[in-house]
């Protein structure tokens, strides 16, 4: 990418997110979403509710040490959201945090916290979290730009070495879509299960997905 597009938040009708230019080739940047909770198990919306990790999302998190082994000997910058559940992963995934950033805390649901797609739209039918957000909580915008601060910082680390960040579902999913270009609604065609790591990289200047979802040794 060119040094001279700057990394901004966008919006549905404005420009994407830029990963500039000084993002080395072959960079390895991982989401990690938290293993399984109680509420994910069932389909709720989980956002500021600080629920904890089930023993099968336990294992998950141990799990992610066969998928993230190799970083040990690259010593990872890792960034977890300040949620129990995704600092609870990274320790179990044997992950040493190195900053809390709010701006990693899963989408603010709002009214809509602990209930279930399927409840919301029987009363409220054709709603789309990508692009409608939630009354009392966070519009997709707001999500796009908070996952636009956390890459513009990412990105500046990105030449020393992999960058791990430790996260929830759709603040990932956002920044699986931000990072190659899409607008915010983006983030609904790339599914995240519970302790699937997906790594995001560069080739000839252009931001790639490399890995997406991929499936957890435990799952």
């Amino acid at each position: 990418m060119r040094d001279d597009v700057p990394a901004k938040a966008g919006s549905v009708s404005g420009p994407a997110f830029a990963v500039p230019g000084t993002v080395p080739e072959g960079a390895e940047l991982w989401l990690v979403r938290h293993g399984e909770t109680e509420w994910s198990r069932t389909g709720q919306h989980t956002g500021r509710t600080d629920v904890e990790l089930t023993a099968k999302g336990r294992t998950q998190a141990a799990g992610l040490r066969e998928q993230l082994g190799h970083l040990d000997d690259a010593a990872p910058y890792v960034i977890s959201s300040p949620l129990a559940r995704a600092r609870d992963t990274a320790r179990l995934a044997g992950l040493d945090v190195d900053e809390v950033d709010p701006d990693l805390a899963e989408w603010d649901y709002g009214d809509y916290e602990g209930r279930t797609s399927k409840d919301i739209r029987a009363e409220r039918p054709g709603w789309d979290l990508w692009t409608d957000g939630v009354p009392g909580g966070e519009t997709p915008d707001r999500v796009a730009a908070r996952a636009d601060r956390v890459l513009t910082k990412t990105c500046s680390r990105l030449s020393a070495g992999p960058v791990v960040l430790v996260a929830h579902g759709h603040v990932c999913r956002m920044m699986g879509a931000r990072w190659i270009g899409l607008p915010p609604s983006g983030g609904r065609h790339l599914l995240l299960g519970t302790a699937a790591p997906s790594l995001m990289s560069v080739q000839y200047g252009v931001p790639v997905i490399d890995r997406w979802n991929l499936p957890n040794p435990a799952t």
